[in-house]
């Protein structure tokens, strides 16, 4: 999954589950993203991320991948 549809769905749930989402750029090193998602920080690359990542991020995020 490309980062930039795994940052829209996260996003879209986000939305449905009224939860505070944030999007840093500036804060991640190179190309890498910071993300916030109900208070809860994660760091995102760039490029393709691989089925394990996504879990990982989630893990991190405090929500299920499947919810994606």
């Amino acid at each position: 999954m490309q980062r930039e549809q795994f940052l829209r769905r996260l996003r879209r749930l986000a939305g449905k589950r009224s939860l505070a989402f944030e999007v840093d750029k500036t804060l991640g090193k190179g190309s890498h993203y910071r993300v916030r998602l109900a208070g809860r920080l994660t760091t995102v690359q760039s490029g393709d991320l691989s089925p394990g990542h996504v879990r990982r991020i989630c893990e991190q995020l405090g929500i299920d991948a499947g919810d994606l």
